[in-house]
């Protein structure tokens, strides 16, 4: 008997360890990389010969929010620079934010005679590997096997070449996704090689090799050129080993990131650590319920919210300010946001699980703004960083000097400039931007995007106001909270749109809402896809409407009316109109709350994570980019329940999770648990520390007091 009960404690350990499966074991980085091609998923049928845009990700290895990204490029120019679907790879860049930019220093291992324009390797995808902090493939073409990894400012990687092989390494100097300016690259000693590439951002490194150095060769033709490291030595079997430091300061802040991070460690070490810590960064979010394949895609989004912005100081605190002066300012330094992208949802999940990050991220996009023309920087299309800076402080981000971001961000608002708003005196002349009085605009057209900036700007404005009534400003409080009105300048009663006017005031009269634009009225989006957008007065805008009717009915056709089969590059994913494949339209399911139809809501919240984040033939594919993480925390909130509706207040609407129990650990180890009863679309009651919420938000303060909140729907 005593035998028996040995063996039953030692089955039920067993069964408890394959509970405890590490969260990074769930995290697929090859998810996102995949293009769709299909029509079925693509939502039309492909005929221009380029490729629609994926989610547009790399597979390397990264530490969240880290300096180096580590990672193989297919092809150049094309986003994150890796699609699935490519057959060669020309190198292994050091940056990466699957945007069209960076690549800096692409490094490729090769062996015996190379071309300057032919040196790229095959590869298959049965013999590819990729999780948090690892990325290995193997090189058909040199017979070898390729395996990276990273620290926070630092890259390793480790290259087994064929046995007696001649070791070499191709360093592409000359090309990254952007023009590179200059660039050099020297042997420094027996063991060491540095260098530097000025592109998108000038970068320097300091590489030890455990093979001693032969030479560094300029290889070119007509087309193209590349630098060739020779390795001596040839009579060892051991892989060849490169270290490299990066500092965007100088080399030898490069070589000191080196050795604090690196330089005493094996390549198993550096795996492990970074496995570690992406194991502690995932643990913050633990769900119990749910299929292997939703937890599969929560945690590969999640782990997808942690990789931007990237950090752009150096270990001792140094960094390259927007003057180009080097300075200290007892900060981390890191690249702006992808602020048209992000503030809606991942920038919010940011400061939740890493306030630390996001304190340094405002305190850094502060000293740029301060810098460089007066202004907080925007990204791409108008402002947001207002939203960022609110949200964040009435969280209980407190750690960043308040006034200063609200002294730009003001500016923002009301002094138009160069750095600042488009278009801003216009807005802030008559409560709206004009567009062009044209037609037969081509989708690909780039005009003002005057509809979209309009309402945006309204929310922005209503952003600044929170801040400005935290500082007690109550002057520019007030005509901060009446611009916050401007959204409804655009807004067209007989079409039940928001439409563009011209010069005159009078509505653009080539109207279709069907067809899509990536700047002509509306952003990227089609008059569809910019409906009710205005988070800070979900009630106002509805009352634009002759009825609450009205507004169901215009919900449910925008979810029923087919896709015209218009082709647009950014666009695909499609219930209906609705567009899930672009940001725009990302709030506007939750509209059905306002009018008593929550149920409705969720029906097309749940269609949208089961449809959208493993698509195509290859379960690879998102409905569209991932534009830094935005795509990604989208499914991380609604999969547990919550999402980031107006993300400038500091409270989430609740929705139906996928998992029955949620555990979040907040950046200040306060946990609080979600709790799903019930498996029905249409909730019942919300309950918070057991007792009702009236309404359908709960406030981060609720939250913060580590509590149960309740979701039960009806049976």
């Amino acid at each position: 008997m005593k035998q028996f009960y040995i063996l039953l404690l030692m089955i039920l350990a067993t069964i408890g360890c394959s509970a405890d499966k590490p969260l990074t074991s769930y995290v697929n980085p090859l998810l996102g990389t995949a293009t769709l091609w299909e029509p079925e998923d693509l939502g039309y049928v492909r005929t221009w010969k380029t490729r629609t845009w994926g989610a547009e990700v790399f597979p390397g290895a990264s530490l969240p929010n880290a300096m180096v990204q580590l990672s193989p490029v297919t092809m150049f120019r094309s986003g994150a620079g890796y699609q699935y679907e490519d057959t060669v790879i020309y190198g292994f860049a050091h940056t990466n934010k699957g945007h069209w930019n960076l690549l800096h220093l692409p490094m490729l291992p090769a062996t015996g005679e190379v071309s300057a324009s032919d040196y790229a390797s095959g590869y298959s995808h049965d013999n590819e590997s990729a999780r948090p902090g690892y990325y290995q493939v193997f090189l058909e073409r040199y017979g070898i096997n390729a395996e990276l990894t990273t620290t926070l400012r630092c890259g390793y990687h480790r290259y087994t070449f064929p046995k007696g092989a001649e070791k070499r390494l191709i360093a592409d100097m000359t090309r990254t996704n952007n023009r590179v300016k200059d660039w050099g690259i020297r042997k420094e000693g027996e063991y060491v090689f540095t260098g530097f590439q000025d592109t998108d951002g000038k970068i320097f490194f300091y590489a030890v090799s455990n093979y001693p150095i032969k030479d560094i060769r300029q290889v070119k033709d007509d087309k193209h050129e590349i630098s060739l490291v020779n390795f001596g030595e040839n009579r060892k079997n051991e892989p060849l080993e490169l270290k490299i430091g990066f500092s965007f300061v100088s080399v030898e802040n490069a070589k000191m990131n080196l050795e604090k991070e690196m330089i005493d460690k094996s390549f198993t070490q550096v795996v492990k650590e970074a496995d570690k810590t992406w194991e502690k960064l995932l643990s913050h979010i633990k769900v119990t319920g749910g299929t292997a394949r939703e937890k599969g895609i929560f945690y590969s989004t999640l782990y997808r919210s942690f990789l931007w912005p990237a950090l752009r100081s150096d270990v001792n605190g140094d960094f390259t300010d927007e003057q180009g002066n080097v300075v200290n300012e007892g900060f981390r330094y890191y690249t702006n946001p992808s602020f048209w992208d992000d503030y809606r949802n991942k920038l919010i999940l940011l400061g939740m699980i890493s306030p630390d990050v996001t304190t340094d991220i405002i305190k850094s996009i502060t000293d740029k703004g301060e810098k460089k023309g007066g202004y907080m920087p925007t990204f791409f299309h108008g402002d947001h960083a207002s939203v960022f800076v609110a949200g964040s402080w009435l969280r209980g981000i407190t750690g960043f000097d308040l006034k200063r971001a609200y002294n730009l961000l003001l500016r923002n608002a009301t002094v138009p400039g160069k750095g600042g708003r488009p278009y801003l005196d216009e807005y802030l002349e008559r409560g709206w931007i004009a567009e062009k009085d044209t037609a037969n605009v081509p989708t690909w057209d780039e005009y003002k995007a005057a509809v979209t900036k309009t309402v945006e700007y309204a929310y922005d404005d209503y952003a600044t106001a929170l801040i400005a009534k935290e500082l007690g400003d109550k002057e520019n409080y007030g005509i901060l909270m009446e611009h916050s009105n401007n959204y409804k300048n655009l807004f067209d009663p007989s079409t039940g749109f928001f439409r563009g006017k011209i010069e005159d005031g009078s509505w653009i009269a080539d109207f279709d809402p069907y067809y899509p634009y990536f700047a002509y009225m509306y952003r990227e989006a089609n008059a569809w896809n910019s409906l009710f957008f205005a988070p800070h007065d979900p009630e106002g805008m509805i009352a634009l409407y002759p009825s609450t009717k009205a507004v169901d009915q215009k919900l449910d056709s925008l979810f029923t009316e087919p896709w015209r089969g218009y082709e647009a590059h950014n666009m695909t994913g499609f219930i209906g109109n609705y567009c899930h494949g672009n940001q725009p339209s990302h709030s506007i399911p939750y509209t059905y709350y306002f009018i008593g139809k929550q149920e409705k809501s969720q029906c097309v919240l749940d269609s949208i994570m089961d449809r959208f984040y493993d698509m195509g033939a290859e379960k690879l594919a998102y409905a569209g980019m991932d534009d830094a993480g935005e795509m990604s925390a989208w499914y991380v909130f609604n999969a547990i329940g919550l999402y980031s509706y107006s993300p400038a207040d500091p409270e989430y609407i609740v929705t139906v999770p996928i998992f029955d129990k949620v555990e979040f650990t907040l950046g200040d180890n306060t946990t609080f648990t979600i709790r799903k009863e019930g498996n029905s679309k249409k909730i019942k009651q919300i309950r918070y520390d057991k007792e009702p919420i009236q309404g359908w938000f709960v406030t981060h303060d609720q939250l913060k007091k580590g509590r149960e909140l309740v979701i039960t729907t009806t049976e």
